[in-house]
Formats: structure tokens, sequence, C-alpha cells
């Protein structure tokens, strides 16, 4: 292991690389913690150190952002205006016949979604920043666990000001894509998830820490050791896939022969990834944002339907709220799983080149078999990833651990899938230089 770490650094290609890589994962975390302009800073970090808990929404958008965005810094909002706008544009494939076409027409078609992805996502941005400012004006940003200094976040109510923000935190967003970019380029792995592994990464010690404090000792050690067991859990269900074995005829073109080979269709177990926790985590906190706002004014009782929210939907310990978010990440990963993985086509595509799957037709036969295959696959996938979800909220009931749990959630499967991705490139990229990779 340590011989392999010590060719890394030998071979001066991917020295560069890495070393690439940490400078723009340094300058990202760097701008995490610049205020953005009129932002009161004392008066921030006075509500963060007060504020034990955020909820719904902004526990996902902080999430991916590194903290960053209840610190409403200029890169407040993250990657997580990309990702939207990625999501939003495979979602567009079934809809619009346009951006199915550019999707089969192979770089080119490509390159053109890209460009719409990144128009996309500075749109995205805009409307993103002018919320967030809006409810740190009105001092929500924080519920009702800050103190009066969390109604003083900013220190100018003037248009200009707001103006002025918006486009730090939307230039901060197209930094942040085009550093992502950079490290695709230039560096190891794909940048954008990466930058999303560091932002994640970024809470764990602080997560420790607060366990620590509050919970001592011992439930420190069982936390960890819990940790490691889900970490595990998680990498061999991630790894699991069901493969699919296709033949490929052989066939003359001028005097060369083609085909004659074997593959396989690997169909993952979680195929969906981590969008249906982002759709549901989004989803249930609608009518919580709905809730916020229509609050009563003072000496006056809620609404029966704000009462009922409250209690139920925010927080994240009822009953309720666990069985709504578990049936929604069930449902959202068949969703998706259907919307990215089309039997037609790929049925299709294996007819065109002469591929077919012992022991099924070629054609219709064959769409149907890789439905079939899917569904079943996705059955386990999407109840692993419902309770996968289900860690950090079970853990505050029982421990009382902060909602941002380390081991759990969308953190646990960004954190082992980017992981398991950048060693598998790390190792390829060995191997094309010297005999042995890093993993053996």
């Amino acid at each position: 292991m340590f011989s392999a770490i010590a060719r890394i650094f030998r071979t001066p290609d991917l020295r560069k690389k890495i070393l690439f890589t940490v400078f723009v994962v340094a300058l990202f975390r760097f701008g995490s913690f610049i205020p953005a302009p009129f932002v009161n800073f004392q008066n921030v970090q006075q509500c963060l150190a007060n504020s034990q808990t955020t909820s719904g929404l902004y526990d996902m958008v902080n999430l991916f952002s590194g903290g960053a965005l209840l610190q409403l810094s200029v890169f407040a909002l993250g990657i997580m205006p990309y990702i939207t706008a990625a999501i939003i544009v495979q979602l567009l494939r079934v809809v619009i016949p346009h951006f199915d076409t550019l999707h089969k027409e192979g770089q080119s078609g490509q390159a053109k979604l890209t460009q719409y992805t990144r128009y996309l996502t500075i749109a995205l941005a805009i409307l993103q920043s002018t919320t967030l400012i809006t409810v740190a004006r009105s001092g929500a940003l924080f519920g009702n666990s800050g103190g009066p200094e969390c109604s003083a976040l900013i220190n100018d109510d003037g248009w200009y000001t707001i103006l002025l923000m918006v486009m730090a935190m939307t230039a901060g967003t197209g930094v942040i894509m085009w550093l992502g970019e950079m490290v695709t380029e230039k560096g190891v792995g794909n940048g954008m998830s990466l930058l999303i592994f560091t932002s994640i990464a970024a809470a764990f010690p602080g997560s420790f820490s607060a366990i620590l404090a509050q919970q001592g000792w011992d439930i420190f050690v069982i936390v960890i050791a819990v940790g490691l067991v889900i970490t595990a859990l998680v990498v061999f269900v991630e790894q699991s896939q069901r493969r699919i074995p296709v033949q490929y005829a052989k066939r003359m073109v001028g005097r060369r022969t083609y085909g004659g080979n074997n593959t396989y269709i690997p169909i993952k177990v979680n195929q969906a990834g981590v969008v249906p926790i982002i759709f549901a985590s989004s989803l249930l906190y609608l009518p919580a944002l709905i809730a916020q706002f229509n609050q009563p004014a003072p000496g006056q009782e809620p609404a029966a339907w704000v009462t009922w929210i409250n209690n139920t939907l925010v927080g994240g310990d009822s009953p309720t709220y666990m069985l709504i978010y578990f049936l929604l990440n069930v449902g959202f990963c068949y969703f998706y799983v259907a919307i990215t993985f089309n039997p037609e086509e790929v049925a299709d595509n294996m007819k065109k080149y002469g591929g077919f799957i012992p022991g099924i037709r070629a054609g219709r036969p064959t769409a149907e078999y890789l439905e079939y295959v899917l569904n079943r696959v996705t059955f386990p996938g999407s109840l692993y990833l419902g309770m996968v979800a289900l860690i950090p909220l079970v853990a505050f009931v029982l421990i009382g651990a902060n909602q941002n749990f380390p081991f759990g959630g969308a953190s646990i499967l960004i954190v082992v899938g980017v992981g398991l991705e950048t060693i598998k490139q790390i190792d390829s990229q060995l191997q094309q230089r010297h005999y042995e990779g890093l993993l053996r």
C-alpha cells in the first residue's frame, strides 16, 4: 500500500494532477469562509453557535455547500445549483424531443447539453441566492433556534445591497462550476463529484466533536463503530450489480471480421444513486416552507394546518415524517431509474450491432426481459436507499445527535461513491504507467 502511494508521487504526471486537485479543493474551502458583501459576520457566527439543528432543505443545501450556506459566504450556494440543473436537463430528455436527440448525437450533442446545463445553473443561482437573501432578511434562516441577532444578518436593506449580494453569490457559483470543470480536465476524477465530496467530508470533524461534547465518550465510540459497519455495508451494496450477459455475432465488413465477443450489461442495485434522497428532502420541505411564511401575528393562535405541519414535518423525529420520507425515497428511486435507463433503447442498440442475450430473442423480448430484471433489482435497491436515508433521523431520535449525522443519508452515499470512483481513477492511471496499480 505504501509502495503504491510512493509510486503515485514518483510519477510526474500523476503527481501534478493530484497536487492540482488538492490546490483547487483548498481554494474551494477557502472561498466557503469569505462572507458575502454587507453580511454581519459577527451575528452570523453567533447564530451558528447558538443554533444546534437545521431542518429540511436548509440542511441538505448546507450539507452540499460544506457549511457555507448558513455562513452567507460567496460560495453559499455551493454546487447545488449545478446538481439541480443537471438533474433538470436529464429529466427534460423525456419531455423535450430535442434534448433526447442531442443526447443521441454523441460528443457534440453532449457538449450542447452541457452548455444548457451551465446556463440553467446561472439562472438557478440567481433564483436561489435571491431566496436565501430574502430568508436571511426575514430572520428565518436559523428557524426558531436563533436569538435576536439572527434578524440582523445583513447590515443594509437597500436594493443595491441585495443586487450586489445576488451578483456575488451567483459569481461564486460560476467560479465553483469552473473549478469543478478544471479538476475534471487537469486533475483526478470528476471535479463536481470531488467538490461535493469535499463539502461533505469537511463537516465530519464538526459532527464528531459535537457528538463527543454532547453525548460523551461512550456514545462517541458507539457512533464510530456503527459508522464503520454502515460504511462497509454501503460499500458492499454500492459495488453490487446484476450482470446480464451479452454476445455479439460475427459479421464481415470488407475483409475484416467484427464482433464475436462476449460482454455484459451491469445493472447496479442502487441505480438511482443519491438523487431520490434529494428529491424526497426537497419535496418534504415545501409544506414547512409554506407554513414558515404563514405564521400568525403575536397573540394569535396558528392555523390548524400550520400546527400539524410544524408538529409532523419539521424536525424529522415524527414517525409520520419518517414513513412519508421512506415511501418518497422508494417511489423516487423507481421514477429516476425509469427515466435514466430505457430498456427499449438498450435493446435497439444491441440489435443494431448484432448483440443478443443468450436465450432471449432480439428486439421486443429483450426489452421486456431487461425491464423485468431492472424492476426486480430496483426493489431491494429502493428499500436499501430508504433505510440509508432514515439513518440520520433514527440517530437523532435514539442518541439526540445532530441531523447532520455523518454516517447516513446522502452524505455516506456520496462519500463512499466518490471515494471509490477516485481510487479507481488513480488505480487505472497507475496501471497505465506501471504494471501494478493502487489496488490488488
